[in-house]
């Protein structure tokens, strides 16, 4: 394994934002649930939730460019069980909605800095009036043109990286607020994908790592591996 890659994986989950996530309601347009997902991962989001079918498949790495396995996905059946995971996730989370109408903020004037998320909907239906009952706030971005809006993965990329910025200015990404074993997890997984699956496969758990990413294990660990 190159130590780059360890310490890459390393320094983004270091910088992972816990408390910054985004709900989907009802978008399910792949190339726009792609464009979020990769928006997401790349402003160090760790979940994103979705209201989502059932009956329906989630994203694969072809159309996600792989960010979904960086980003911890919550499907739920409806937006009520959504929020209710925001808020289990961490109470003090502001939730924003984007929706156009004369008490709505624009979305630069909101301090991100605080725990949030950020409900988007689909351009057609827009976010459900259920949605917004339950929302802090309701943001816009303003418009000079004859539109009144963007596409939603387009919406979605402009707040989050204006949450970005805001985060980056008060020295967010500084603090490490991941949990240390998700993080090993995520590490382990992505510098030894095939002894993970091996792992998982004898149901053992991973081992440690050492600095550069290397596997720390005894000869019994590499017996059971080979041989349970």
């Amino acid at each position: 394994m190159e130590n780059t890659r360890y310490h890459r994986i390393k320094h983004v989950l270091d910088r992972r934002q816990t408390d910054l996530t985004v709900c989907l309601e009802d978008v399910h347009k792949h190339h726009n649930l792609s464009a979020i997902v990769r928006s997401a991962d790349a402003v160090g989001c760790h979940n994103v939730h979705a209201v989502w079918p059932q009956n329906q498949k989630w994203l694969t790495n072809n159309t996600s460019g792989g960010s979904k396995n960086w980003i911890a996905t919550h499907l739920h059946k409806d937006i009520d069980s959504a929020v209710a995971m925001m808020r289990l996730h961490n109470p003090q989370v502001q939730i924003l909605a984007t929706n156009l109408c004369p008490d709505a903020v624009d979305y630069r004037e909101i301090d991100y800095t605080l725990p949030t998320a950020i409900i988007v909907g689909q351009e057609k239906t827009r976010i459900s009036p259920q949605a917004l009952a339950h929302a802090d706030k309701n943001i816009i971005i303003p418009m000079q043109g004859m539109a009144q809006s963007l596409n939603v993965s387009v919406a979605a990329a402009l707040i989050l990286f204006e949450a970005q910025n805001q985060r980056l200015q008060a020295g967010l990404y500084e603090r490490t607020m991941l949990d240390e074993s998700i993080k090993h997890k995520m590490l382990f997984e992505g510098c030894h994908p095939i002894i993970a699956q091996k792992c998982k496969e004898k149901s053992q758990p991973y081992p440690a790592l050492d600095e550069n990413g290397e596997i720390i294990a005894d000869d019994e660990f590499w017996h059971k591996l080979k041989h349970a």
